[in-house]
């Protein structure tokens, strides 16, 4: 036998020509001048030649295919199944295009089959051309179609409309479900209908433990078969005799609810299932002009926006999550009865499918989620870029190609480290500042924007701890005004700086290195955390301000690192601590990744626990305070003496690693 297919290459049609060719025919396939190459890998993969696996040139825009006359004669009589299954299978593409496709693309199919004056043309629609009918819908039902509004609906109604008034020759219309990948291998060429829900899955996964119970929503039934079910079936339906004028219906007789679907791939996932699905239809007896003006409220619509752009759904999917439709096929299971044709459960294949996509179609797959692919050739600026945490980060930055500045007191250090830097092939601009001072500050950020015109990314990390118990501290008001100085208003004055010429570009990321001790409360750092905390609910204020114009910022509440600034409380030699490369790689991830905040799980819990259990906390926080004594130093004692540590002091900072005592 002979075939013609449009839609040859696509995902069903390479599964399709696959089912045909073991028949011993010769397809015909149309395909467009530049996608030939995609053609010959095909035929790779089907392990045949052009004899057996012919391009025709054409375009399914245009009358009669766009195939040349020549073209046409010869494959006049020479067809026996034409098959159409070129569409547009996308929930978010444009209308415009959609109808182009999906309608006028079917009715050149039809004209170019009816010149090749073939014995069948078999439609491949979709169960989308029933709209958003309520109930169940039949294999003999198409006028019945409600809710055509959607334009994938529309358009999907439209060319099987086309196909029952205009088509001339002996046809067969199909209707599958959702397609997925492959029962077996999982494979699938997009993202497309459950999908999009992969990654919120993923999201989950990432942040709760599989054994803790969600709440999630429920809906309709989603019928979603695997793409070997339906090419099966639609090859042994198309060589039945006496099969012309029907419409088959290749579904799931049983299909899953939303939620149920969700659980199904979040087992597979291994995230948390959902423990209680809320119904959506029970908020029926809200009238449906406040709902609608609830979801018109400017901050709902882009919180909305926001969440789905995060997980990657198109808005349009939302409206079919309460799908009313349910189908019969009856005839479709008439005609499949005795070949072991069936639709496995989704229980059954969901595992492989969601390998295939977390293998080969994961979004942040094709992300570049590199520190050079974020910053190579933007201006970045490093405060306190000298030693610790600083001189780690712009390390890690002139290799990954930015345009490098940093800033720091000390004149001749800053030398070197730039001089360093540059050896390693880097982009730097060295400018000394004294960051406490309110006019060094905006003199560097005048000298910057002069010889860069903008900044990209600002790393606030030039800051001051003072380790000091209140009880020694009643006569040095000068610790708290220098710590708030240079921590808070130095940084607050950079951020002011340059946040104008961030906000006239519309991009910039501004991290703070803040402390764990904010999270913590950390005794001795009254301080230290006061000026920390202040800079994080400025940074806070600052992006409930700036959200909408893409700037942004991130908090690191760094745990205790082994820097030049914690050098002089020797106790700390004992305890575990971050390397200053550790540091700095969060600092990298930051701005990769850009999250609201950065923090140690033990800074989290310590957080939750304050909020919890304030007293508990406090507890535990004096517990350390009182194991762990001042420095020397702190004391007023100048004897230099280093500290015995304990061993009961050591397995409490093992512990609790990264917090300051």
């Amino acid at each position: 036998m002979n075939y013609f297919l449009t839609g040859g290459t696509g995902f069903i049609g390479r599964f399709l020509v696959e089912k045909l060719l073991a028949r011993g025919g010769t397809v015909h396939v149309l395909v467009r001048e530049q996608s030939q190459d995609k053609l010959a890998q095909l035929r790779e993969r089907w392990g045949v030649d052009d004899s057996r696996v012919k391009a025709v040139i054409g375009d399914l825009t245009s009358k009669n295919l766009g195939i040349d006359a020549k073209t046409l004669k010869s494959l006049k009589g020479n067809v026996d199944h034409f098959f159409h299954l070129a569409a547009v299978y996308d929930m978010g593409a444009d209308e415009e295009s959609q109808a182009a496709t999906n309608i006028e693309g079917t009715r050149a199919a039809i004209q170019a089959a009816e010149a090749m004056a073939a014995k069948h043309f078999h439609h491949v629609s979709s169960i989308a051309a029933a709209g958003l009918f309520k109930g169940i819908f039949r294999e003999d039902m198409f006028e019945e179609a409600e809710k055509l509004d959607h334009p994938y609906l529309r358009t999907k109604h439209e060319s099987e409309k086309v196909v029952r008034n205009e088509c001339k020759v002996p046809f067969r219309i199909y209707r599958p479900g959702m397609v997925i990948g492959h029962s077996e291998t999982g494979e699938m060429d997009k993202v497309d209908g459950p999908y999009y829900f992969f990654k919120m899955i993923q999201k989950i996964r990432h942040a709760l433990p599989q054994w803790m119970p969600t709440i999630g929503i429920e809906g309709g039934r989603l019928n979603i078969v695997p793409v070997d079910f339906v090419v099966n079936a639609m090859d042994h339906i198309a060589h039945l005799d006496g099969e012309d004028g029907k419409c088959f219906h290749l579904v799931d007789s049983d299909p899953y609810k939303v939620g149920e679907i969700l659980n199904i791939f979040s087992e597979a996932g291994h995230a948390p299932k959902m423990g209680m699905r809320i119904d959506s239809r029970m908020f029926g007896f809200i009238p449906p002009f406040i709902r609608q003006s609830l979801k018109n409220l400017p901050p709902v619509k882009r919180l909305t926006a926001a969440v789905l752009d995060d997980m990657g759904i198109p808005p349009s999917v939302m409206s079919f999550i309460n799908y009313p439709t349910r189908f019969d096929a009856r005839e479709t299971e008439r005609a499949l009865k005795g070949t072991g044709i069936v639709v496995p459960r989704l229980t059954d294949f969901a595992p492989v499918i969601w390998d295939f996509w977390e293998r080969h179609l994961d979004p942040d797959l094709f992300k570049d989620r590199t520190l050079r692919g974020t910053v190579e050739g933007r201006v970045c600026v490093v405060t306190g870029a000298t030693s610790g945490i600083g001189l780690a980060t712009a390390q890690k930055l002139a290799d990954a190609g930015a345009i490098l500045v940093i800033g720091a007191r000390k004149l001749e250090r800053l030398k070197e480290v730039a001089d360093e830097l540059e050896s390693r092939g880097a982009s730097v601009h060295a400018y000394p500042c004294d960051f406490s001072d309110m006019e060094a500050c905006d003199e560097f950020v005048k000298t910057v924007l002069d010889n860069h015109g903008h900044v990209d990314v600002l790393i606030n990390n030039a800051g001051r701890s003072i380790r000091r118990s209140l009880d020694l501290s009643f006569d040095r008001f000068h610790d708290f005004e220098r710590t708030m100085q240079l921590n808070y208003f130095g940084s607050v004055r950079l951020i002011m700086g340059f946040s104008p010429k961030m906000l006239e570009r519309r991009r910039g990321h501004v991290v703070n290195i803040s402390s764990i001790g904010v999270l913590t409360n950390a005794p001795r750092f009254s301080a230290y955390v006061a000026s920390k905390s202040a800079l994080d609910a400025f940074s806070r204020c600052a992006a409930s301000e700036w959200s909408d114009r893409n700037v942004t910022f991130t908090t690191i509440n760094m745990p205790l690192v082994k820097t030049p600034m914690i050098a002089p409380t020797k106790i700390y030699d004992s305890v575990p601590t971050l390397s200053p490369d550790e540091a700095a790689q969060m600092v990298a991830d930051a701005i990769v990744y850009r999250p609201k905040r950065v923090a140690t799980r033990l800074g989290i819990f310590a957080q939750v626990l304050h909020a919890l259990a304030p007293k508990m906390a406090e507890i535990v926080m004096n517990t350390g305070y009182r194991m762990f004594p001042d420095s020397p130093s702190a004391a007023g004692s100048k004897s230099g003496e280093r500290p015995k540590v304990s061993s009961e002091q050591v397995a409490f900072a093992a512990i609790m690693r990264g917090i300051y005592w």
